[in-house]
């Protein structure tokens, strides 16, 4: 399973700028990678997702989609772009009791990297307006909301 959650946000107080470094790849670049993946991921899909990012059998990472040549190698991305998915890939999951735990003002007060690390949704989570939780919802329901939102900006002018 993927490794511990952050339990507060990143305090923004405690940043430093240090010195320029002279490059951002090599060793310590792929052993970030890796450490983050792991984490994320586990071994197996670590190495399964990895190899697959920016090939032409594979996708586009999300973050540059940079290679476009005829050659590709086996490490087609950054750190960032394997940090990125990464969290897309996690094996954390985000249950509907997390929902009923904590509410949607709660939820508003963490930061970007707290959220996007909790882990991926179950099954599909709706705001009933003026609610504070997300409730889950059937797949029909779900894509029947979505239907009607669609049915009705196609009839606006």
């Amino acid at each position: 399973m993927a490794g511990k959650l952050p339990q507060e946000n990143i305090d923004e107080q405690q940043l430093t700028v240090g010195p320029v470094k002279h490059r951002a790849v090599g060793i310590p670049g792929i052993l970030h990678s890796m450490e983050v993946s792991l984490n994320q991921m586990g071994p197996l899909r670590t190495a399964q997702t990895l190899l697959r990012i920016n090939q032409k059998d594979g996708f586009d990472c999300p973050g540059c989609a940079w290679p476009e040549g005829e050659t590709r190698h086996a490490a087609e991305f950054c750190e960032n772009g394997a940090k990125a998915v990464a969290e897309e890939a996690t094996k954390r999951r985000v249950p509907p009791s997390f929902f009923a735990e904590h509410s949607v003002s709660e939820l508003r007060e963490w930061d970007d990297f707290r959220l996007g690390q909790q882990g991926r949704l179950t099954e599909p989570m709706f705001l009933a307006e003026g609610s504070e939780h997300y409730v889950p919802v059937s797949w029909e329901q779900a894509l029947g909301m979505l239907a009607e939102e669609l049915t009705a900006l196609a009839a606006m002018p």
